[in-house]
């Protein structure tokens, strides 16, 4: 019964993790089924024998390096999944502060398309399932409390590179002067899951991508591009 009810504890907390930390009022432009489905336009992950996976090994070393850096704690921090993050990191590049109550349009144009995003990145996860690289090679990850909770989760596309990417490919449209800043600021949130042991770097590569294609299709989106107005006259005002 103790074993039975553990796992019925963690299957909870598992759930609770695994929805967008957007808030409970973010709502989708498109649902699962109207969104690119990633299974039919990306590859599957790489076959360990392959040398794409032979490259991920070497990132995976590469990101065990990095942990005792600067970058690696910046890594740590970066394994916060929310817009409150993606405001803490990008609000100093577009010379604003993104936040609930200073900038509301922005925040919710930001919260909505990013849980868009994420229904264009979760049907491809729970059809691979593919395994983390801390699971794999059986080490601690960079953000140990996170290991339990994500351990049976699926690795590939990387959920936390998608929202870096979207998040960064919608502000480069906003504040198009910061374009080269904001842009380095969303990669390198993607590569901190590679330094993080949480993603191999083809699941950050395939974040990108399913960004990409949940950015093209949000400008299908009438409800969107009105978000979108009435954040840049926001944002023209926060300006002056």
């Amino acid at each position: 019964m103790k074993y039975a009810s553990r796992l019925i504890t963690l299957w909870v907390v598992t759930m609770i993790a695994l929805l967008p930390a957007f808030g409970q009022k973010a709502h989708s432009y498109f649902s699962k089924k109207e969104m690119p489905n990633a299974v039919n336009y990306l590859p599957a992950p790489p076959d360990s024998l392959s040398q794409h996976f032979a490259y991920d090994t070497a990132q995976y070393q590469w990101g065990k390096r990095m942990r005792s850096t600067q970058r690696g704690e910046q890594a740590r921090l970066d394994a916060e999944y929310s817009i409150e993050r993606m405001s803490t990191i990008f609000s100093p590049a577009v010379g604003i502060t993104i936040d609930k109550e200073q900038t509301p349009q922005l925040w919710k144009l930001l919260a909505d398309a990013n849980e868009t995003a994420h229904n264009g990145c979760s049907l491809a996860k729970k059809h691979y399932m593919r395994t983390r690289p801390y699971v794999y090679y059986n080490e601690p990850s960079l953000v140990p409390g996170d290991e339990d909770v994500l351990r049976n989760n699926g690795s590939y596309p990387s959920g936390h590179t998608t929202l870096g990417w979207t998040t960064a490919l919608i502000l480069v449209e906003l504040f198009p002067e910061q374009q080269d800043e904001i842009l380095r600021i969303g990669y390198e949130y993607g590569q901190s899951r590679v330094i993080a042991g949480y993603h191999w770097q083809s699941d950050v590569d395939a974040g990108r991508l399913v960004a990409s294609a949940a950015f093209a299709k949000l400008h299908t989106s009438g409800k969107y591009l009105k978000q979108l107005n009435k954040a840049k006259e926001e944002i023209k005002k926060a300006k002056k």
